[in-house]
Formats: structure tokens, C-alpha cells, sequence
């Protein structure tokens, strides 16, 4: 038998079916748009100094920044993912070979899906 402060411990849900609730953009949701808006910058970047002859020390670090991004970026999700912040959906969709274009893809689903984040 559990006592009432063991139930209503906010770290332990009170239901089994809240273990399989839904997610719901919240504060970190916003802050991965603004990042994948940024990762998606950096990548148009990358592709404007590869294209241009004689630009290999600029694509370079374009790419370098880029990579970092969009690491950053991935794990920012998957951290939004593991708190409820974004359905796994958003994860999937930046893992995909487009990026950071898929990721504002399926945030725009998204938001059309469950209304703009509070």
C-alpha cells in the first residue's frame, strides 16, 4: 500500500496510461525553431561557399560550423523529445538527409498539429 505522498510524487506518474501521454510543445520547443531557423542559415552557408570557385578554406569552416549545428541541434531535439517537449516525429525528420530543412518541416507540421506553443 502506498501512502499519499508517495502518489503524488511529481517525479512518478500517477496513472500508467501518463507514462504514454501525449507531447506538447513547451519552452524548449521554441528554442529549437530559433536553432534550426540558425541551422538552416549555416547550412545555406555551406552550400553558397561550395559553390563558389576558390573558396576552400571558407567551406571549410562553413562546414565546420555546419557540423557543429547541426550536432548541437540533434541533441537539443532528442533532449526536447525526452522531456515532452516535441514528438519524435521532429527527431526523425532532422536525421533524414535533408536536415535542417526537415526539421522545419516537421516543426511547421507540428505546430499545425497542436497550435502554436505557448
Amino acid at each position: 500500500m502506498t501512502s499519499p505522498a508517495q502518489s503524488a510524487s511529481p517525479s512518478r506518474p500517477e496513472r500508467p496510461s501518463d507514462v504514454l501521454r501525449r507531447p506538447k510543445p513547451g519552452p524548449l520547443f521554441r528554442v529549437v525553431k530559433v536553432v534550426s531557423w540558425i541551422e538552416l542559415v549555416l547550412f545555406g552557408i555551406l552550400l553558397v561557399v561550395w559553390l563558389a570557385p576558390g573558396m576552400e578554406h571558407e567551406t571549410f569552416y562553413a562546414g565546420m560550423a555546419h557540423g557543429i549545428g547541426f550536432i548541437a541541434l540533434a541533441l537539443l531535439i532528442w533532449v526536447a523529445v525526452l522531456r515532452r517537449e516535441a514528438p519524435y516525429t521532429l527527431l526523425a525528420a532532422t536525421l533524414t538527409p535533408v536536415g535542417p530543412v526537415g526539421s522545419l518541416i516537421a516543426i511547421e507540421v507540428i505546430e499545425r498539429k497542436y497550435g502554436e506553443p505557448a
